[in-house]
């Protein structure tokens, strides 16, 4: 491969052949030169890693940039205004750099011909000025010879770039963003480098690949979810999938619809932080189920990682402590306001701001609650509040003094307490991801009604598995709509990006 060699007072940097720029009026053609500048370039940092095993010493540094792809407007074009996403507010160059074309190319291909739609402008795909760092070169899966770099007189990082924390921000999303003069306005919420270090997080937490993550995410605080989860989608499986081709567990292992055991991957040997479940759909359109274990900062970390995928929605299931004397144990809770008492999303979104029910999503749950159970009307306020939620970030809350927070949540309204339900609606809220919260009220601590161990068994066989058909029938609801009517315009704030 030709090489552009840029001597400095103290190294060669040694990069792959320049990249023309290409401008596209089609919006497939546009992807496949992201995919072919991706490759090439990762390739090339990957190659030079490979020259370094015969323990030679290199006196330069090896350097390849992100694709990039950018749009220009020269009008404030009419738009149909019910439209959340695909469109510019003004006039002006937008660009984001790309990373992984492969595993974006359906989302990529869709942005970019909504923007083409709506504004009648081509597409540029060019090479960035944002090095790619080596860790995100390699291929998904692949075993890298640590050997190499120990044999190196020299820090790797004098070699090949690395991750750049300056780099992966979340300005973009959390509209702090200010771009310098003559610079272009961002076109997507998320970076090439924040996206990378997105995907390998998502790896390292969940032990499945970023890939296998499904459009629809279900969330919840308690393992007996996942059992149930687990049950239902290798029966879905041994029965020919109804509609789903595959379902996929921590370690990657795949059974394939018509199987009745997993023809791929292997049971990792330790389970992962937050484990992900996966019932795939043609496009992505299927269900994952992730179990984030119990408190605010798993749920934040999760969604951080799993937002940059741009999932079409996310619903938390789970269990709570049920605050008015008129609830039993069993009823559900559907949220329509959040205390937020988590504080672990302070600096990026005050609490101050307030995070609205979206319609779609509360009638889906409402309606699913009502198919699942047989209730409707007036019968249903039987076993189904709506109201507020508090989140929390002290699980041992009731050993405190309690005239302040009792009289806080009285205050606020609030039916249900729990720890992860506003993070996550939050944390939708601030990446423009439809959210919503179902819970299963287990639990009565402010009149002292709590679950005997025989009841809780009775309790968890019963109400889990209701609850979670509930969820499942909620989000098969929301994956009958339209994406552009999924995705609400109450998400977007003054100036957004044109990518969803």
């Amino acid at each position: 491969m030709d090489k552009r060699i840029y001597p400095t007072a103290i190294e060669t940097i040694v990069t792959p052949e320049t990249f023309p720029r290409q401008t596209f009026t089609d919006a497939a053609e546009a992807v496949a030169a992201l995919k072919a500048l991706y490759d090439r370039n990762t390739g090339f940092l990957r190659d030079a890693f490979e020259s370094l095993r015969d323990g030679a010493q290199p006196h330069r540094r090896f350097r390849a940039f992100y694709p990039e792809v950018s749009v220009a407007s020269v009008s404030y074009t009419n738009v149909d205004s019910r439209l959340a996403y695909g469109h510019m507010p003004a006039p002006g160059i937008y660009a984001t750099t790309v990373t992984r074309p492969d595993l974006f190319e359906n989302y990529l291909l869709d942005q970019l011909r909504l923007i083409m739609r709506n504004h009648g402008v081509s597409i540029t795909v060019s090479e960035s000025e944002t090095p790619i760092p080596l860790h995100f070169a390699f291929l998904e899966g692949a075993s890298v010879d640590g050997a190499i770099a120990e044999r190196l007189d020299r820090p790797l990082r004098d070699i090949f770039d690395v991750p750049d924390l300056k780099g992966t921000d979340d300005h973009i999303a959390n509209g702090t963003f200010e771009a310098m003069a003559g610079e272009p306005m961002p076109l997507a919420p998320f970076t090439a480098q924040r996206i990378d270090y997105s995907l390998h997080r998502l790896s390292h937490y969940t032990a499945t690949s970023p890939k296998h993550f499904q459009n629809f995410v279900l969330f919840t605080n308690y393992g007996f979810y996942i059992d149930e989860f687990c049950l239902y989608a290798r029966d879905l499986m041994a029965e020919g999938g109804k509609g789903y081709s595959a379902f996929i567990e921590p370690g990657n292992m795949i059974t394939q619809a018509g199987s009745t055991r997993p023809e791929q991957g292997a049971t990792p040997g330790r389970m992962p932080q937050m484990p992900a479940y996966h019932l795939v759909k043609p496009d992505s359109g299927g269900i994952t189920m992730v179990n984030i274990g119990v408190g605010p900062s798993n749920a934040k970390t999760i969604t951080d990682h799993i937002a940059v995928l741009r999932p079409h929605a996310w619903l938390m299931l789970g269990h709570c402590a049920g605050l008015r004397n008129t609830q039993a144990l069993g009823d559900y809770v559907l949220a329509h306001a959040y205390v937020r008492e988590d504080h672990v999303l302070d600096d990026d979104l005050p609490v101050w701001v307030p995070i609205p029910p979206l319609a779609e999503v509360q009638v889906a749950l409402q309606e699913a609650v009502a198919e699942i159970t047989g209730l409707s009307g007036y019968d249903l306020k039987r076993i189904m509040r709506t109201g507020t939620v508090a989140t929390i970030d002290n699980r041992n809350w009731e050993l405190r003094e309690q005239r302040g927070p009792v009289q806080r949540l009285s205050q606020s309204r609030a039916i249900a307490l729990d720890m992860e339900s506003a993070t996550i609606a939050a944390n939708g809220f601030r990446f423009r991801v439809p959210y919503g919260t179902l819970l299963c009220v287990s639990d009565k601590p402010l009149h002292g009604e709590l679950k005997l161990p025989g009841m809780a068994t009775d309790f968890y066989k019963r109400q889990v598995n209701q609850h979670l058909a509930i969820g499942i029938r909620a989000v098969e609801k929301l994956a009958e709509m339209p994406p552009e009517r999924l995705h609400s315009r109450k998400l977007r704030s003054f100036s957004e990006t044109a990518f969803q």
